[in-house]
């Protein structure tokens, strides 16, 4: 046989080189179209603590199965972040790679009926894989803003939870704007906000499924605070059938595009474990602990069931799931009289929902994809706004331009394969309150903006202030202070002018990946005047002044 040509043998070796490593499980940057295109689940859990999932966190006296087997079984990262404390801009930053703190929303949450938050024009994670040929779903709490229709004449807060007089402002009747089927979902349906806001109606794709035409609200149980919101209800609405329906609906999603057989991304906002704490009866007192470990409990085996739907239809080889949190566990959790049973939401972090801290950020994330990434524990830093960067590597395609300012591809740490030459790697987040207070994670160090916890609990800023804190900590989070205890911003001022420094360019940039300035919607201010107002807060017991806190 006449041996093959030099040049062709080249080609051909360079083909096999490109298969082999594609089988490997890596695709090269700029490749348009990888051999097989995964689906994309991301279950985005509600408050669920980092010290929550017992492969997190041992000793933790919840029992969570499924997010157990989701550990075993794919990449469990132990340094995620999410880029608030708190869920309305956890999810801006989600959806569009892009810390929301750049936008007009410098502080808390958006309400049931607030305006759209994501920018007109923006890309999101949705619109860009609808491009790419993916069918894409939104089931769940949705809690970044939509364009209700107004009655003539009445108004809603532009920002924040609206008053009890502007509930029955908006004309239920009629479609809203700005809603997930307008930023790239082929379908929506869900809830407005969180569970305990109105309105308390199922929302489908751009109307509401009933009218909401009574006055209802939820009482929490003895003991805790909180009620839902009274306002505009659906009749037959009932908030613990809320879980269990939208765990229906993905699992009908999922069965349907599996025999599609194109590829598909589901977002899976639950609204779950947050308050209202409405485990169904059957989960009720299961935990042994409190109502909040009853719905964790049963947000666990609601995963287990999307899990189930995955293999029955086929499909859990080549799909990726990701499982992560908002935000971490709220003090309506009555999360110190679990830590008196034993079990540490926070997993021995310092802190909860809303704050700095890093039981106020750091949150569990697990990521599963059968036929490419092989189990391991990755200490590699993660942020929330990095899925955009991630599935754009994946599906081998180039970041649309002015999108995912904030978001680094985590693909090498999940795929265990050196990022490509020139890809930026994530070695910094930045990090935001309740109230607005910044902080940045770098290495092994931290260092936040203000005298307190920037959010809930304590000592909360004003206290902190009031009682002669440094109005900047510096904690060695990754070394021997992970609880951050001991202040080291008066033994280490040219780390916390450096750290600082760092912070303040990102902020100016526009952007933290590499590339040309972006704008910011208004002036960010780094540090915020803490006000008595912010005292009133969920209740957190005090706690003594850290080591070094007083200098």
């Amino acid at each position: 046989m006449r041996p093959l040509p030099r040049s062709f043998r080249c080609r051909l070796a360079v083909v096999l080189l490109a298969l082999c490593s594609a089988a490997e499980g890596g695709f090269a940057a700029g490749d348009a179209r990888p051999a097989s295109r995964p689906n994309v689940v991301v279950v985005l859990c509600d408050d669920l603590g980092y010290g929550d999932v017992q492969a997190n966190f041992p000793a933790g006296l919840i029992r969570t199965p499924h997010l157990d087997r989701l550990a075993r079984e794919g990449v469990r990262f132990t340094d995620a972040y999410s880029p608030s404390g708190l869920c309305t801009p956890t999810r801006y930053g989600l959806m569009t790679g892009r810390y929301a703190w750049r936008t007009r929303l410098q502080s808390g949450v958006v309400g049931g009926l607030s305006p759209r938050l994501i920018e007109p024009g923006r890309a999101t994670v949705a619109s860009f894989l609808q491009g790419r040929g993916y069918r894409t779903a939104v089931i769940g709490k949705w809690h970044l803003g939509l364009n209700w229709e107004r009655l003539p004449g009445k108004a809603i807060t532009e920002l924040g939870v609206e008053a009890p007089d502007q509930v029955w402002n908006v004309d239920y009747a009629k479609p809203f704007g700005g809603g997930p089927t307008t930023l790239g979902f082929d379908r929506f349906f869900g809830i407005s906000a969180s569970l305990d806001m109105v309105p308390y109606t199922y929302l489908e794709n751009d109307r509401v499924v009933a009218l909401p035409t009574e006055e209802r609200t939820w009482p929490m149980h003895p003991g805790y605070v909180f009620d839902c919101r009274l306002g505009p209800a659906a009749p037959g609405f009932e908030v613990a059938d809320v879980l269990p329906e939208l765990t229906r609906q993905a699992e009908a999603f999922i069965a349907e595009e599996s025999r599609r057989g194109g590829p598909f991304f589901l977002y899976l906002p639950l609204p779950s474990p947050h308050t209202p704490l409405a485990p169904t009866a059957e989960w009720k007192g299961r935990s042994g602990l409190n109502l909040y470990a009853d719905f964790v409990m049963q947000t666990d085996a609601a995963i287990g069931q999307v899990l189930a739907a995955l293999e029955r239809n086929g499909v859990a080889e080549n799909t990726l799931v990701l499982v992560t949190s908002d935000n971490g566990c709220a003090p309506q959790a009555r999360i110190h009289d679990l830590k008196a049973k034993g079990h540490d939401v926070s997993g021995g972090l310092r802190g909860h929902k809303a704050d700095l801290y890093d039981g106020g950020v750091r949150v569990p994330f697990l990521a599963r994809w059968p036929e490419r990434v092989r189990p391991a524990v990755s200490g590699q830093l993660v942020c929330l706004t990095d899925l955009f960067a991630t599935v754009a590597e994946l599906v081998g395609a180039a970041l649309p331009e002015g999108a995912a300012e904030d978001s680094f591809s985590f693909a090498p740490a999940l795929l265990a394969r050196p990022p490509a030459p020139g890809q930026p790697v994530r070695d910094a987040v930045v990090l935001h309150s309740a109230f607005g207070s910044f902080a940045i994670r770098e290495g092994e160090w931290k260092l936040a903006l203000c005298a307190g916890s920037g959010g809930w609990s304590a000592p909360v800023n004003y206290d902190a202030e009031q009682a002669g804190l440094p109005p900047t900590q510096l904690y060695h989070i990754g070394g021997d202070d992970r609880g951050e205890r001991n202040n080291r911003q008066a033994e280490q001022p040219e780390r916390v002018q450096r750290l600082e420094s760092r912070l303040r360019e990102i902020v100016a940039a526009g952007r933290s990946t590499p590339g040309p300035r972006a704008t910011n919607a208004v002036e960010v201010a780094l540090r915020k005047p803490s006000l008595p107002s912010q005292r009133g807060r969920p209740p957190s017991p005090p706690v003594e002044a850290p080591a070094g806190a007083r200098d």
